[in-house]
């Protein structure tokens, strides 16, 4: 797979685990059941008739568990992060579990640079928000990468 083909693949599977993690704080999806679906009916399948690209699956797979494995820890640094007065639960739920994807790339996925995390998810966020949001969003997983990677640079 070219880097350029794995970076698409990629995409795909984070904008999949946001919407898997959406799915299942709205319905209580257990995790096998909610992989699986996606595994056999949402990965790689048009959206609204929009061709979508072949996500890549240990990826996706990693992002969903680690994010609801960690999702104590995701969500006090997330929280943290948030200005005075502000909580998750106050969050709209699509920007939630935008910031826990990214919250837990950041924490787990030494792998990934820190830039391509940010930018990731804000393109995400930029499919579901106005630039209000995105920003949000951009501050957000910028101060918790300075938390969790302070040697790495954006």
């Amino acid at each position: 797979m070219s880097n350029k083909s794995k970076s698409v693949a990629r995409s795909a599977a984070r904008l999949a685990a946001v919407q898997a993690l959406y799915q299942r704080e709205m319905e209580k999806t257990p995790l096998p059941m909610l992989l699986d679906e996606f595994h056999q009916h949402r990965l790689g399948r048009p959206i609204e008739e929009e061709p979508i690209e072949q996500a890549e699956l240990a990826f996706f797979d990693d992002v969903v568990k680690g994010a609801l494995a960690r999702a104590e820890e995701i969500d006090t640094l997330v929280e943290s992060k948030l200005a005075s007065g502000w909580s998750l639960t106050r969050l709209d739920r699509t920007m939630k579990q935008i910031l826990r994807c990214g919250t837990y790339e950041l924490l787990a996925r030494h792998d990934v640079p820190v830039g391509t995390v940010i930018s990731e998810y804000l393109d995400i966020a930029h499919a579901f928000f106005d630039a209000r949001e995105t920003k949000f969003a951009n501050g957000v997983l910028d101060a918790v990468a300075k938390a969790v990677r302070p040697s790495a640079s954006r």
